[in-house]
């Protein structure tokens, strides 16, 4: 029997993985205990509780809650274990911000995915504050010791776009109790500013440019974490690409900051729509249900929206490969220091299932066509691969093999369960 296009698909996409990190990081670092309802329990989530933990803080969960015991600013306590950060890029890097102004020496390790991907980025601005960093066997990746300390005042001028930068800044100027002001060439997820100020942390923002001011504590607060963004953003494309038949995905937080992907689609033709819009704890939250046309147009997409939507560039590339006309992506050269090099995976899994794409130094060109796809996708291991490949290989007259499925654990563990649920 086949379903109109009245009848709905639902899917409940799990909490925001960028707000489960931070929402722990911050408990940990504040006065009191903490409850934190609808934390993504994933790898990468578990991977920030578990250093936390080492290093002191009490977190325990109830089924509905996980709840944090803070041992306030600077109260983090030494291990003598290295830190292990699995496959999380925001745990090794936003810890460095934290632990930078910890008094005590610590070494973080990560898998060897983990190990390969940049860390200057973060040590360099917290080397102008007076952090010290020894890199162990690679010239700019883990193992990584950070020897803590006493840690100035900084202005720091960000050459990339980077949440997870200008987070370790912020979070080590909070720790250290001193100012810090961070310009960014294009506004990059704002969690971590939101955040602090709604725990009474001093923030100003004015355009690119985010300033924290001195704070002697901060108190513990309970919070709820939004569906992930990120993770909805596969179903709205599986929306996009199978005609009428709206899916709908309720309690996704909808911060300006990660809603690019969004923009493009209806550009490519999708309709969406935000419902049941609501302003709880900071962040923006809303119903969004979405729904495809009679075909999608290929888009441009340029730097300055390469941060709204980072993440979803795999997916993007796989509905250029169905959409009328030549898809472009520029600016997008973040890409390749992901979990894996994205830019060369993408063009060469897209190619391997029988699209025509091709490299761009920073980007990348996919020129779209009706015919089957069919092949099998070489992931490295990285989960948001697995699920664009997977979204486009549950279309009708696609056969896609997904090499790692079980990669999605890092952000979305019942991904392929709710895709199955929810496929033409």
């Amino acid at each position: 029997m086949t379903a109109t296009p009245s009848v709905r698909r639902t899917v409940r996409v799990p909490g925001d993985k960028s707000i489960s990190h931070r929402s722990l990081i911050l408990a940990a670092l504040s006065n009191g205990t903490s409850a934190i309802r609808g934390l993504l329990r994933s790898a990468d989530v578990d991977s920030t509780a578990a250093v936390l933990a080492a290093l002191g803080a009490r977190i325990e969960s109830d089924g509905n809650a996980v709840t944090v015991r803070g041992l306030g600013l600077r109260g983090l306590t030494s291990c003598r274990r290295p830190l292990d950060c699995g496959n999380s890029g925001t745990t090794a890097r936003l810890m460095c911000g934290v632990l930078a102004a910890h008094s005590f020496d610590s070494t973080l390790i990560g898998d060897a995915s983990l190990s390969r991907r940049p860390m200057r980025r973060v040590t360099e601005p917290l080397g102008e504050m007076g952090a010290h960093f020894t890199f162990q066997e690679h010239s700019d990746g883990l193992p990584l010791v950070v020897h803590g300390g006493t840690l100035d005042s900084i202005g720091w001028r960000s050459r990339t776009a980077s949440a997870q930068v200008k987070s370790a800044i912020l979070l080590a100027a909070l720790n250290a109790q001193v100012s810090a002001t961070v310009t960014e060439p294009h506004r990059s997820r704002d969690h971590t500013e939101r955040m602090l100020a709604a725990r009474g942390v001093p923030v100003t923002i004015d355009g690119e440019t985010i300033s924290i001011g001195v704070a002697r504590s901060m108190e513990a607060m309970d919070c709820n974490v939004p569906g992930d963004p990120s993770s909805a953003a596969f179903f709205v494309a599986l929306a996009a690409l199978s005609g009428a038949r709206p899916i709908e995905l309720p309690d996704v937080c909808v911060n300006p900051t990660r809603t690019g992907f969004l923009d493009v689609i209806q550009r490519m033709g999708a309709t969406v729509q935000l419902t049941d819009e609501s302003d709880a704890g900071g962040e923006p939250t809303a119903t969004i249900r979405a729904s495809g046309g009679e075909y999608l147009r290929a888009v441009t997409v340029g730097a300055d929206e390469i941060p709204s939507m980072i993440d979803e560039l795999p997916m993007l590339a796989c509905l250029g490969a169905r959409a009328e006309g030549e898809t472009v992506i520029h600016g997008a050269g973040e890409l390749r220091v992901k979990e894996s090099d994205r830019i060369a995976a993408v063009v060469r899994n897209l190619r391997a299932i029988g699209a025509d794409a091709e490299e761009l130094p920073e980007g990348m060109v996919i020129r779209g066509s009706p015919a089957p796809l069919a092949g099998r996708i070489d992931t490295h291991g990285d989960h948001r691969l697995a699920m664009a490949f997977g979204v486009l290989g549950a279309l009708d007259g696609n056969s896609i093999e997904i090499d790692m499925p079980d990669c999605v654990a890092v952000s979305y563990p019942s991904f392929w369960s709710d895709l199955r649920r929810v496929a033409p």
